[in-house]
């Protein structure tokens, strides 16, 4: 059975996974992404630079599951470095997190920018309502907000020039060309009432990728293993034993 790595989002933390991994009956990793928890970050903040520095580690062929932009670079890891990563399991999913010509469903670019310079002003504020705006219509909306804020309270936050530089891949970052290309079977996990990676998105990658199916969680919003760790702990477990 190939490792189990999750790899979690922008401005979030690796212990945003503890609730999914209890409910998980494998072992799992969760390193924090480049510039997070106190790790080193790479001095072009670059998706190669990224996903280079977390397969790094990496010898035999893993199952690589990816949250929000965590998801994002797995996707592109999965084309840059194939023979390092067996499947993808990509939770909140999308190629492009803006929008762009033919491609709706997405944050506005004036609506990133508007965010950018909120955070520049006051990272946890900003951070808090990210938190807030990810969970809207979400079931459990409020008990994950407030697990996530408490997690976030405990930690370091990642420099602000870290997170400044997530949010300009979030901008830049166009993976549609690549998606058909990514051969490794692929369990997509998304919330019906995502409000920042619209379920559209994760109904065009679960057509476009050669070997996808997709999993919609009705009651859930961009964080469905949040919402309901037990359901997506069981559909990985499906997925990664088929």
């Amino acid at each position: 059975m190939n490792e189990l790595v999750l790899w979690h989002g922008w401005g979030m933390h690796p212990a945003a996974w503890d609730g999914l991994a209890a409910h998980l009956k494998i072992q799992a990793r969760a390193p924090a992404l480049p510039g997070y928890a106190g790790s080193a970050a790479p001095s072009l903040y670059t998706m190669d630079a990224l996903t280079d520095a977390l397969l790094a580690d990496v010898s035999t062929p893993i199952t690589l599951c990816g949250w929000s932009l965590g998801a994002l670079l797995a996707l592109h890891a999965a084309q840059r470095q194939p023979d390092r990563i067996a499947r993808l399991i990509l939770i909140g999913a999308t190629p492009s997190f803006v929008q762009r010509p033919n491609w709706p469903h997405g944050m506005t670019p004036a609506a990133l920018a508007e965010f950018t310079d909120a955070l520049e002003a006051d990272p946890k504020t900003a951070l808090k309502r990210f938190i807030a705006l990810f969970n809207q219509n979400d079931v459990n909306g409020r008990s994950i907000g407030r697990e996530l804020t408490r997690a976030l309270a405990t930690a370091d936050l990642p420099p602000a020039a870290v997170l400044a530089a997530g949010l300009a891949l979030l901008r830049y970052t166009d993976l549609r060309a690549n998606v058909p290309h990514i051969a490794q079977p692929t369990l997509l996990l998304h919330g019906a009432h995502d409000p920042l990676m619209p379920l559209a998105a994760a109904e065009w990658l679960a057509a476009a990728l050669p070997q996808a199916r997709l999993e919609v969680l009705p009651d859930a919003a961009h964080a469905p293993f949040l919402s309901d760790p037990a359901r997506c702990a069981a559909l990985i477990a499906d997925f990664i034993n088929a």
